[in-house]
């Protein structure tokens, strides 16, 4: 039952794969001609093109389009929450995408592909970590080679 489910939700590496400007507008003329009530599909496939976007700020409008549709439709908060969990990880926020990720494992902790999305985010999570790390023990170290410096500088005079 759970494998059914599961072979819809696209790989990982299909959100770094933008569509071209000719497919995005083609989404989001189908969801303007569906005004005032687009369907929920029109909706949920324009926020994936937005969310397979380069621009920042397309990301983010498809993840608003996403969370609308997890609030109204409770049918599709699964799907939701996966790509959910791939926008917020393409903009870097990390603790959402491993909240929204989480979600999924609650219901479904067999759902490889989610498995793989939450090891792909807590990889980052531990990389950025210790990235941040290394760059505060840096600081610390020019901090104290410039004290030092300034000490004896003092001492001298």
């Amino acid at each position: 039952m759970t494998d059914k489910k599961i072979k819809y939700l696209p790989a990982l590496e299909d959100a770094n794969i933008p569509l071209t400007e000719q497919q995005l507008a083609i989404l989001e003329k189908q969801v303007e001609a569906e005004q005032p009530n687009p369907t929920t599909q029109s909706s949920f496939n324009y926020a994936w093109g937005l969310i397979k976007s380069d621009d920042v700020e397309d990301n983010r409008n498809g993840i608003n389009i996403l969370v609308s549709i997890f609030t109204n439709v409770p049918q599709r908060r699964r799907e939701c929450l996966y790509y959910l969990s791939l926008g917020c990880l393409k903009l870097n926020e990390l603790e959402n995408a491993k909240r929204y990720v989480d979600g999924i494992l609650a219901h479904e902790p067999d759902n490889y592909q989610a498995l793989q999305l939450k090891q792909v985010i807590e990889n980052k999570i531990s990389r950025d970590g210790l990235v941040g790390i290394a760059l505060f023990g840096g600081a610390v170290a020019i901090g104290a080679a410039a004290l030092s410096t300034m000490f004896r500088y003092n001492r001298k005079k």
